[in-house]
This record gives C-alpha cells, structure tokens and sequence, in this order.
C-alpha cells in the first residue's frame, strides 16, 4: 500500500471514530461536559502510533500553508518541550521512539506528567492542530472499550453509575482498520514503534529541512 493510499484510509478511519463519537456523545449527554478550555487531558504525553505521527505531520504541514506564524509558534514549542524532556525520555531521544518494554513502560508511567502538549495554544485552551489530533485525543472523555476495560475522563460522568457508562460506551474502530494501517506504513518504510506528539513534530520539521 502506498502513502498517497494509506492517507486516504485514515481519512475514511476518522470519519467512522468521528461518527462512533459522535454517538457517544448524544448518549453521554450531559455527563460528557468537555468544552474548549477544559484541557486537562493535554498535560503529560501519552504514546502516539506512526499513523498518528504522520497525520499530526500532515497537520502541521496545512497550518505551514495556511497560518505561518502559528505554526512557527507551534514548533517552538515542540523543541522546547524536547529540549526540557530529552534526557529522561523513556526512549531513543535520538529519533523519538519509545521503549517498549516493561522498564520502559514503567519509567513513562512519571515521564513529563506536567508538560502541556505542544499543539495545546495556551490562550483559548484548544488545539492547533484538532483536525489532525491522534485517536487518543479523539476518543478522550467518552467511555472507550480497552480491552474488557472502560477508559472515561475523571472529569466525565459524575454521579453516573456503573451502568449508566457501560449503556453510552462504543468502540471507537472495530473493524481494527488502525492496527491495519499502521502495518501498512511499516511495510511502506515509514518505521514502528510509538512516539509522542512533541517528537513526531520535531522529526517532522526535521526531515523537511
């Protein structure tokens, strides 16, 4: 599968979590009262795939077309934040890849906890970069399947009961079409493993100088 192929899948991918969202949303109704500004879940990273590497990447390259000097402030972020991390990155700081085994996973667990995510813009407490975000931020709030486990924002869902979050819980891709696409770019050479949104922009800029 080429790029050009493998971009247009992503695309039809965040059209079906959007819509899968979206139902969680109208389900949720008031217990999902996540708003622009409320951007707790923007402070410490989390793993990003290579798939959300590349749309973050193909993000960042529109907002260089289109607004200049918020990408430019955008990626003055990103190297500071690498910059400030780099030596207690649970990872290969080099190219940006996390370690994945457990010694690695476990030094993540209090890596950067109280960073801002790079694309946060620290005035309105939105994203710079919502309509390339990776999945996580996507599904974030709404109670999301992993596993046999329910995942929902602390924020989300008070008073509910155990019952009322299993009746507004979807799963967000279950056709599994972004493990599918992630193998593709893998077999395309665009590299594995996981990353985080600040390293994923920093390599970005990077590979385009």
């Amino acid at each position: 599968m080429q790029f050009a192929e493998i971009d247009a899948r992503d695309s039809q991918l965040i059209q079906i979590v959007d819509a899968n969202m979206a139902e969680a949303r109208h389900r949720a109704g008031p217990w999902l009262p996540c708003h622009l500004g409320c951007s707790q879940c923007c402070y410490g990273p989390f793993p990003i795939s290579q798939l959300d590497a590349r749309r973050l990447q193909r993000g960042l390259a529109d907002l260089e077309s289109s607004d200049p000097e918020r990408a430019k402030g955008l990626l003055v972020r990103a190297r500071e934040y690498v910059a400030r991390v780099c030596a207690e990155f649970p990872g290969d700081a080099a190219t940006g890849i996390l370690d994945d085994s457990d010694e690695g996973e476990q030094r993540f667990e209090t890596f950067a906890d109280r960073e801002p995510c790079p694309a946060l813009d620290p005035e309105p407490g939105g994203c710079e970069l919502y309509r390339a975000r990776p999945l996580t931020c996507r599904t974030f709030g709404a109670p999301m399947r992993n596993g046999e486990d329910l995942v929902v924002c602390e924020l989300c869902f008070d008073g509910a009961t155990d019952a009322d979050v299993e009746r507004c819980a979807v799963d967000y891709d279950p056709d599994k079409i972004e493990d599918a696409l992630d193998d593709a770019l893998a077999s395309a050479g665009s590299g594995t493993g996981r990353t985080i949104v600040a390293f994923a922009l920093v390599q970005q800029q990077a590979a385009a100088v």
